[in-house]
């Protein structure tokens, strides 16, 4: 490989470094819109994806082989991330299509969400599509059916251009607000119970991001200090994904 290319690769990989901890920065935004997709009648996304890396030791020189897949189907319980394997490893023989993976949030490369064609997250292709020519985009979102936008310049949440207060909490959340508390005063088991995991509605509502739902729940009497089979405080995950936002309420 040539000095320049070598020069090139380097920046190309930084740069792609730069794109995994993006993803994993801003994955709680990914997720917030999946808790709303899963209470919609009507789906709103075109696709919902998460990309990991795999990788398999290589027996003759003992370096691993690394492969950025994507995942879809997607759970998430605070801590672990759980997807299905989309397409068919190139490289490795470890894995499968089909295959069912968890991974931490810190592992991921990358997630992608489209909603009415149009792109959310996506850091890694953003890297490509920002060396691309105007006309090889042109070609590769045609390719991809979707719009991908201006690769500098990377949504996270819906329509956060036209309304900035959708970065802080989901337009649904407040829509659902008289809804949400009726719901819970009419059942006030479910504010206090939690399932086999440890897991209350307090917990599932703060992983999401839900300032509205936190507050009712709080106003109705759960216990912001019950943690999960594996110590986690509502608080505990607000701080690890970054809901500055409810961060106060919890403390």
């Amino acid at each position: 490989m040539s000095q320049d290319n070598n020069i090139i690769f380097a920046k190309q990989n930084q740069k792609m470094k730069t794109a995994y901890l993006k993803a994993q920065e801003t994955f709680n935004y990914f997720w917030r819109e999946m808790y709303w997709e899963s209470k919609r009648v009507v789906p709103a996304h075109d696709l919902a994806l998460v990309k990991i890396p795999f990788q398999q030791m290589d027996k003759v020189d003992d370096e691993p082989t690394v492969e950025h897949m994507w995942i879809s189907e997607i759970a998430f319980d605070g801590e672990n991330i759980t997807g299905v394997l989309m397409n068919s490893p190139n490289l490795l023989t470890n894995v499968a299509e089909g295959d069912t993976v968890t991974r931490k949030v810190s592992e991921i490369s990358d997630w992608m969400l489209a909603i009415d064609r149009k792109t959310y997250g996506g850091y890694t292709i953003q890297v490509l599509r920002s060396d691309m020519t105007e006309e090889a985009r042109q070609q590769h979102d045609e390719a991809w059916g979707l719009d991908f936008g201006d690769p500098n310049h990377i949504l996270v949440a819906y329509q956060q251009e036209d309304n900035e207060e959708n970065l802080i909490e989901h337009p649904m959340s407040k829509v659902m607000e008289q809804p949400a508390r009726e719901f819970f005063e009419a059942n006030l088991d479910v504010v206090k119970a939690a399932d086999e995991n440890g897991v209350t509605r307090l917990h599932t509502e703060t992983i999401a991001g839900n300032k509205t739902a936190v507050e009712i729940l709080l106003e109705l009497g759960t216990d912001k200090n019950a943690k999960t089979n594996t110590g986690k405080t509502a608080l505990d995950f607000a701080i690890a994904l970054n809901w500055s936002h409810i961060i106060p309420m919890l403390r």
